[in-house]
């Protein structure tokens, strides 16, 4: 093999060879909610916790509904849209699914 057959893997932080990648080996991402229900694109969470937003100045309360998240390749984030926040990521282990 030569250094053209391997990949540097971004989630694994691991030199892999191409054929494993391009295999599809990797199992997807498995985002549970602070409750331990699974959670998919599109759903709607409630947050169990107040949370401060970085660089946004607000506080986001206990009990607001986010709409339609959207899963990263982590098992603990979640991206998702709420008015006047601009690339909010959210810990999984303070959202319930709605």
């Amino acid at each position: 093999m030569s250094d053209d057959d391997y990949v540097y893997d971004e989630q694994s932080g691991e030199w892999v060879a191409r054929s494993t990648l391009a295999g599809g080996s990797a199992a997807p991402v498995e985002v549970r909610d602070a409750v331990g229900n699974p959670l998919a694109d599109g759903d709607s969470v409630t947050l169990i916790k107040d949370l401060k937003v970085k660089g946004a100045n607000q506080t986001l309360k206990r009990g607001t509904v986010i709409k339609s998240i959207r899963l990263t390749g982590d098992a603990q984030e979640i991206d998702c849209r709420y008015d006047g926040i601009k690339g909010l990521v959210l810990r999984a282990e303070f959202v319930r699914k709605r």
